[in-house]
């Protein structure tokens, strides 16, 4: 009777072991879906595009299982730091106000930051005429972002600011007239331009910002950065990165 006891309980230890042996490590993407072609949600509800893509390779290299958690533009930050995601790859600007928040990788790609307006709007095609250009216009850009800063840093008074909380509502707003230009991340821009509702719509002047930094954020402290280093590094020099670049863009966005 000893001999079996023990050695069911050796085989219970065994299964133990085994189970822990095969337990797979989980993790939660933040991303807003709603910003394509980085992340929007396709006619399923499901989520698509460059960050998610790039998001799946990184788990792929870190071998975890990673879900999808959406939320709104503004929630990112704090579903994060309240531990309902384990990291955020949303085509998020790097900044100095963020970084007091959380902790970012390096950047995954650099974005610009250019005017889209009618092809038939006058505009300035250089920064020292903007300002007297644009006076007393009403100027969109999405809500909380580098675009936002920039409007309300460089032309403040000067015009009126409005807010939008997904980029899909001011490129709808600016296509229907609701404001006169629309200031925002170039590569989601040249995506809308693309489309039916974008081609009577184009660039305007130089970019205001050449090298936005885009990054993955992390909680504060969380060696996870590291570990997103390391595989993104990876990604990037056994051309995994360019597969998923050139599938969106007809240049390099790193």
């Amino acid at each position: 009777m000893q001999a079996c006891r023990t050695l069911l309980l050796a085989t219970v230890t065994a299964l133990a072991f085994t189970t822990q042996a095969f337990a797979v490590e989980k993790m939660k993407i933040g991303i807003q879906g709603a910003n394509p072609p980085f992340n929007s949600k396709d006619t399923s509800g499901q989520v698509a595009g460059f960050d998610l893509e790039i998001g799946k390779a990184l788990c792929a290299r870190m071998k975890v299982e990673c879900e999808v958690v959406t939320s709104d533009w503004d929630g990112l930050i704090p579903a994060l730091n309240e531990g309902q995601t384990d990291f955020v790859i949303s085509s998020m600007s790097i900044t100095e106000e963020r970084k007091q928040l959380v902790d970012f990788t390096a950047p995954y790609y650099v974005n610009k930051l250019q005017f889209v307006a009618p092809k038939s709007t006058d505009f300035p095609t250089d920064k020292a005429t903007l300002k007297q250009t644009l006076v007393d216009k009403t100027i969109g850009a999405p809500i909380a972002t580098q675009a936002s800063d920039w409007l309300q840093t460089n032309l403040g008074a000067a015009i009126t600011i409005k807010l939008y909380g997904t980029p899909d509502k001011a490129y709808t707003d600016l296509a229907g007239g609701g404001i006169y230009a629309l200031l925002a991340d170039k590569y989601a821009s040249y995506e809308w331009l693309k489309s039916e509702a974008g081609q009577n719509f184009e660039f305007k002047g130089e970019p205001v910002v050449e090298r936005d930094q885009v990054g993955i954020a992390v909680r504060k402290g969380d060696p996870l950065r590291d570990r997103l280093n390391i595989a993104l590094k990876s990604i990037i020099e056994d051309g995994s990165y360019k597969k998923i670049n050139d599938k969106y863009f007809p240049f390099s966005i790193l």
